[in-house]
C-alpha cells in the first residue's frame, strides 16, 4: 500500500539498468576504445544478457523490496552480490567468444563501476524521496479503525517509514470517546464525519472478530467518500512472513506460506548444483578419500564401512541414508533410540571420533545426493523414529519434508546438531532447529545454499562440526 509502490520499483529498476549500461560502455572505452567495443559487436550481447540477468537477480533476492531498501548495509550486500554474479557471466562469456582485448581490465573496471554507480543511486534515491515526503510531497492521510496491537504496531511503522507517503491521522475506537493522549480521535459511528474532517485518504481496519455487516458497513462509508480500504486480517498470525496474497479466478487468495522451491526453475536450478557439486566431490575427494577411511575403520573395530538407517526424506518418503560408521557394531544398531551420542561416547569408536567431529562421516550422502534422494542443502534428514518423537514436539514438522533433506543445513551452521541428554533442553533446541529448517525453505535461494556450504567447510577445517 506504498504510496506510488509500483512506479517507484520502476524507477529504481530502469535507473539501476541505465547505470549498469553506462558502467560497462565506460569500462569498455577506458579499458580499450570504443572503435574496438562496436568492432566487436558480440560484446553488445553480452551487454544485454547482463541487463536481462540483472532483473532476474533482483527479483530472486528483493533487490528493490520496500523494506530491504531502506537499510544500505544490506542493499550494499546485495549490490555486492548482484555485481559477483554478473562478473562470473562476463568471465564465462569472455572465455567462450576467445575474447583477447576486453579482459582483466574490463572486468575489474566494470565491478568498481557498477558497484559505485549503484550504491550512489540507492543513496541519492532515499535521501530525496525522504526529503519529499517529509516537505508533504503526494502525502495520504491514513485513519486506522482499532486501538489493539495490531493496529499500535502498524502505526509506529508508518511513522518509522515517512517515505511511504502516510500520514498518522489518529486511531478510531468503537467505544472509547475521543483521547488525543492515545491519539484517539473518536469512534465508529463518527467515521463519515472523520473523514471529512480529517481529510482522511485511507482506512486500515484493523479489528478482531468483527462481522460482515460491520465490515460491509465501513467499506460502504469510505466508498462514499472516495477513500481506500485496506484490511488486516485477523489471521495473519497464522501466516508465516513469507505469506502472499494472489488473486484466484475472481477470488482473492491469502497463502499461509511461500516457498521458492515450489517453483520448477529453481527446483531445477537446485539439482543442477546438487549433480555437479556432488560429482565433483565424489571425484576429487571422495576416490582417495574412502580407500583410507576404509582401511582405517576394519583396523578400529570389525563390522561394515558403511552405516545404512533409514530416514524421512522428501515428501514424507523414507529413503536409505548412507554414512560411514563411527560407532562399534554392537551399538550401531541402537544408536538412534533416543540415545544421543555425548562427548567421549564408549560406543563411538576412534577413527569414528575423527569421523563425526570433522563431519567426515557425512561424506558417503553425497551418493544420497546423486541418486536424488537429497541434496547438498536442507534440513538434515531425522531417523524414522526420531521423526516420530519430534513431531510430539513441534506440529509444523511435516513442513520440512516440502524439499529433500540436506548433508549440511542452515540450522547445523548455527550449531544446532544431534541431540542431549537434558530433556528440557533438547525439546528447546529441537524446536530452534526445525524453526531454522522451516526459516531456510521459505527464504531459499542459491547464494544462501553457497553461503551455508563454505560455512560448513570453515567449521569443519575448525574442527567445530560433530555428527549428526
Amino acid at each position: 500500500m506504498i504510496v506510488n509502490r509500483r512506479s517507484i520499483y520502476i524507477l529504481r529498476l530502469l535507473s539501476d539498468l541505465l547505470l549498469l549500461n553506462i558502467a560497462f560502455l565506460l569500462a569498455a572505452v577506458f579499458s580499450q576504445s570504443m572503435e574496438i567495443l562496436i568492432a566487436r559487436y558480440y560484446m553488445f550481447f553480452l551487454l544485454v544478457g547482463l541487463n536481462f540477468l540483472w532483473i532476474l537477480l533482483s527479483n530472486t533476492i528483493g533487490f528493490y523490496d520496500d523494506f530491504h531498501s531502506r537499510n544500505f548495509p544490506f542493499q550494499f550486500v546485495n549490490i555486492l552480490k548482484e555485481t559477483a554474479v554478473l562478473v562470473i557471466a562476463s568471465i564465462l562469456f569472455i572465455f567462450l567468444t576467445k575474447e583477447d582485448l576486453f579482459t582483466r581490465n574490463f572486468i575489474t573496471l566494470y565491478a568498481i563501476l557498477l558497484i559505485f554507480f549503484i550504491s550512489l543511486r540507492t543513496i541519492v534515491f532515499r535521501k530525496v524521496l525522504k526529503s519529499l515526503r517529509r516537505k508533504g510531497k503526494n502525502i495520504r492521510n491514513l485513519l486506522i479503525i482499532g486501538t489493539g496491537e495490531v493496529a499500535y504496531k502498524f502505526k509506529s511503522m508508518i511513522n518509522s517509514n515517512p517515505d511511504f507517503g502516510y500520514n498518522f491521522s489518529g486511531f478510531v475506537t468503537e467505544t472509547e470517546i475521543a483521547d488525543s493522549a492515545n491519539d484517539v480521535v473518536g469512534k465508529t459511528d463518527q467515521l463519515e464525519k472523520l473523514i471529512s474532517e480529517l481529510s482522511v485518504d485511507e482506512v486500515v481496519i484493523a479489528l478482531k472478530d468483527k462481522s460482515d455487516e460491520f465490515l460491509d458497513e465501513i467499506i460502504t462509508i469510505c466508498n462514499r467518500n472516495a477513500v481506500k480500504t485496506h484490511i488486516i486480517p485477523d489471521y495473519f498470525k497464522f501466516v508465516s512472513s513469507r505469506f502472499q496474497v494472489s488473486m484466484f479466478g475472481n477470488f482473492p487468495i491469502i497463502t499461509a506460506r511461500i516457498e521458492p522451491l515450489e517453483e520448477v526453475h529453481w527446483r531445477f536450478l537446485k539439482r543442477t548444483f546438487d549433480m555437479v557439486f556432488s560429482l565433483l566431490v565424489v571425484i576429487f575427494i571422495f576416490s582417495w578419500l574412502y580407500p583410507i577411511i576404509f582401511i582405517l575403520t576394519k583396523l578400529s573395530s570389525p563390522g561394515p564401512v558403511f552405516f545404512i538407517q533409514d530416514r524421512v526424506g522428501s515428501r514424507n518418503k523414507n529413503f536409505e541414508c548412507y554414512k560411514f560408521r563411527t560407532m562399534k557394531v554392537s551399538e550401531s544398531k541402537s544408536t538412534y533410540k533416543f540415545q544421543p551420542v555425548v562427548e567421549n561416547d564408549p560406543r563411538v569408536t576412534k577413527v569414528g571420533r575423527f569421523l563425526r567431529k570433522s563431519n567426515l562421516d557425512e561424506l558417503p550422502q553425497f551418493i544420497n545426493v546423486l541418486k536424488g534422494e537429497m541434496s547438498v542443502v536442507g534440513p538434515r534428514p531425522h531417523a524414522v523414529l526420531y521423526d516420530q518423537k519430534y513431531g510430539k514436539i513441534v506440529d509444523a514438522i511435516r513442513l520440512r519434508h516440502n524439499v529433500k533433506p540436506g548433508i549440511t543445513g542452515w540450522a547445523q551452521v548455527h550449531g544446532l546438531r544431534g541431540d542431549v541428554l537434558d530433556e528440557e533442553e533438547n525439546i528447546r533446541r529441537t524446536k530452534k532447529r526445525i524453526e531454522y529448517d522451516i526459516w531456510y525453505i521459505e527464504n531459499w535461494s542459491m547464494t544462501l545454499d553457497i553461503q551455508i556450504i563454505l560455512i560448513t567447510i570453515w567449521q569443519m577445517l575448525r574442527g567445530k562440526t560433530k555428527g549428526v
